[in-house]
């Protein structure tokens, strides 16, 4: 029977039929098959740099410091400033310059430190070129050697050159008149022999007084 309708349908519909059937199977399976395959998205997440925490940073205390203003100022005296602070600050509270002060060798953009002395010169008085406006900076040991004592005076018969020329209108010319002097006359008596040395007066001997020792 199939034979029979295979010759008499065959060529007219069976065949097209069969052929359309194979096509779609055809085409199915191809479109299946040819479709690329899905490709798997991975979000690469870079790590977030994290952002640095910046501190907050402490504002620095300032140092203080302690420095002795003298000579020609209206008030004399120790005073207190931080240690950005400049020879200026430090003539400003001393209640600035006197009418009589010679201020042409003065920094006043240096900046201070702890134990300096300021020593303002009046005009015509006698001071060695380099010791006009003498800035007299602290030795580590000036407390405890080369002739200071602990109450801060310094000692005629043993401060050595560089601690006489701390004291205030002494260059290093008359500090080694003071250690001549001492040497040739067996030291000094009292603090008024300083007057004996060559080149150190009556007014010179009164800024000093309070300074020095002989013991």
């Amino acid at each position: 029977m199939i034979q029979s309708l295979w010759q008499k349908y065959g060529k007219s519909v069976l065949l097209p039929g069969i052929l359309v059937i194979i096509g779609l199977c055809y085409f199915y399976f191809s479109s299946t098959d040819s479709s690329p395959p899905q490709e798997e998205l991975i979000e690469t997440i870079q790590p977030t740099e994290q952002t640095k925490t910046i501190e907050p940073v402490e504002e620095a205390v300032l140092q203080q410091v302690l420095v002795d203003v003298k000579g020609a100022v209206l008030y004399p005296g120790v005073y207190s400033l931080n240690a950005e602070q400049r020879i200026i600050d430090a003539v400003q509270l001393a209640g600035g310059y006197t009418t009589d002060a010679n201020t042409q060798h003065i920094n006043h953009a240096q900046k201070v430190q702890d134990e300096m002395v300021i020593y303002i010169p009046e005009k015509g008085e006698q001071l060695d070129e380099v010791t006009s406006g003498f800035i007299s900076m602290p030795t580590a040991d000036s407390s405890t050697s080369g002739g200071s004592a602990k109450d801060g005076k310094v000692n005629l018969n043993k401060a050595d050159e560089m601690t006489l020329t701390t004291l205030a209108g002494i260059g290093p010319s008359k500090a080694q008149s003071i250690i001549t002097y001492r040497e040739e006359n067996g030291g000094f008596q009292t603090i008024e022999d300083l007057k004996k040395v060559t080149g150190i007066g009556d007014k010179t001997y009164e800024k000093l007084k309070d300074s020095i020792s002989v013991k």
